[in-house]
């Protein structure tokens, strides 16, 4: 396979954005996963069954 060095810029700066991509999603996934910890502690402070019964009372989109 025969490769220019604008194919080989491209292919490089194509694997950084990948890499950039990746971790926005981890990053997501993890600020996803503490908000439903708060939520899950909220509830029971609050004495709510479940984060559920907690977001129906405040009207938060599910």
């Amino acid at each position: 396979m025969v490769e220019t060095k604008d194919e080989i810029t491209r292919i490089k700066a194509l694997q950084k954005e990948i890499e950039q991509l990746k971790k926005l999603v981890v990053k997501k996934d993890l600020d996803e996963l503490v908000n439903d910890s708060y939520l899950q502690v909220a509830a029971q402070k609050l004495g709510y069954k479940n984060v559920l019964e907690l977001k129906k009372k405040l009207n938060i989109k599910l």
